[in-house]
């Protein structure tokens, strides 16, 4: 069993039944767990507008965010001990996603002056505070208009993994 299979199956067990609708999707990397829930729609008129069901579905969100707080800290806590990994959460509700209690974690990077040059723009155009901001605001870019490309890559690479895993034993 690799180590997401084991975080996830952990969340499945500990997680308590009546806060998500379904199963709860768990990403992981080497500094973070996210845990995302899907929450109930809240009832809402169907004559109510755009803005009144967004309302209601940030409204569900944030009520279980308050409700659930004590107990989503405990669990964190148990799942960072275990699995040295800072925990975060997420909700779902309808097409609404909310995250909190995310990490930010600081990454180093070596950078030649023409790729500065264009972090220093974005800078100066006041898209970005910072050369750390300008990076981050470069990344989710990539991720938006190549995330096939992206998950490809991913596939590709779970693929690896399961190969080598087949392999021969050391």
């Amino acid at each position: 069993m690799d180590a997401r299979e084991e975080i996830t199956a952990w969340f499945a067990g500990r997680i308590r039944e009546p806060w998500f609708t379904e199963a709860p999707e768990i990403q992981v990397d080497r500094d973070e767990i996210l845990v995302t829930g899907r929450l109930s729609e809240p009832d809402v008129d169907e004559s109510a507008d755009t803005d009144a069901r967004h309302i209601a579905l940030a409204s569900r969100i944030d009520g279980f965010r308050e409700d659930s707080r004590e107990q989503r800290v405990k669990v964190a806590l148990e799942a960072e001990h275990r699995f040295d990994r800072k925990v975060s959460w997420a909700a779902c509700c309808g097409d609404l996603e909310t995250r909190f209690t995310v990490a930010a974690v600081p990454v180093m990077t070596r950078l030649r002056m023409d790729q500065r040059a264009v972090l220093d723009t974005l800078i100066d155009g006041n898209v970005a505070r910072s050369r750390s901001e300008a990076l981050a605001w470069c990344v989710k870019l990539v991720g938006e208009h190549e995330s096939d490309w992206i998950n490809d890559l991913r596939t590709a690479l779970t693929e690896v993994d399961e190969v080598r895993a087949r392999g021969p034993k050391r």
